[in-house]
């Protein structure tokens, strides 16, 4: 199977950077938004089911939000500007209980961010 993404690890478990596959020329470019059966290979324990959009004005801090008891996995990603989305680590017992990962999301490097569950996440 061709790769059509990279996936990087964080320190917190389950907690990855996401870089899919662009391709571009004079025109523009040209990349997957979304494919299930790839998304299923990487976040095996999760079904995306959602997709929401949010737009934020520059400055704006989106607070680390708990979600109880139903809690979601995120995958967050920019379409215009750029943003610094984080995560912070809620899960009783685990090794990185209380410590936040973050990464800046933008248009120019294409990422994607996803949060496991249970993690609180936050953007700027």
């Amino acid at each position: 199977m061709k790769i059509h993404m990279e996936v990087s690890t964080t320190p917190i478990d389950g907690v990855l950077v996401i870089e899919p596959r662009v391709f571009g020329d004079h025109r523009g470019f040209f990349t997957e938004y979304w494919s299930q059966p790839r998304y299923a290979e990487v976040v095996r324990h999760e079904q995306f089911v959602q997709d929401n959009l949010s737009c934020s004005r520059k400055g704006v801090l989106r607070g680390v939000h708990v979600q109880n008891p139903n809690p979601q996995g995120n995958l967050v990603y920019v379409l215009y500007g750029e943003v610094f989305d984080l995560v912070v680590d809620i899960h009783l017992g685990s090794p990185t209980f209380g410590q936040w990962y973050g990464v800046t999301l933008s248009v120019e490097n294409r990422k994607r961010f996803y949060t496991c569950r249970p993690c609180a996440p936050s953007s700027l």
